[in-house]
């Protein structure tokens, strides 16, 4: 290295100033929206629309089934997966609840 070409380093003390106090910016724009989403939660109403129709189809199904004069194989199976969808249908409608902490009974 020549004489012209030579590095200069520097060490630069930097003091930084930062404000850590919260400010309120305001209402949460999206509050409304907040307490909706909770409320349909809370109220479970997807899974009470679901077991209602299921509900109707199980009764639509079985009252068809019983005014047939002879039913084949094909029309109890249909009777059958329909009546046993319904078990996981329940099940899964029951474990969907609100789960109970340790220190409730």
């Amino acid at each position: 290295m020549s004489d012209e070409e030579e590095t200069v380093k520097k060490s630069v003390q930097i003091d930084l100033e930062i404000d850590t106090t919260h400010t309120d910016s305001g209402k949460n724009p999206f509050q409304k929206i907040i307490f909706a989403a909770k409320a349909i939660d809370s109220w479970r109403i997807f899974p009470r629309i679901f077991i209602s129709v299921y509900i109707l189809l199980l009764y639509e199904t079985v009252m068809w089934f019983m005014g047939l004069e002879n039913p084949t194989t094909e029309q109890a199976g249909l009777v059958s997966v329909v009546t046993g969808i319904g078990l996981g249908w329940f099940s899964a409608y029951v474990k969907s609840g609100r789960k109970k902490k340790d220190n409730e009974e």
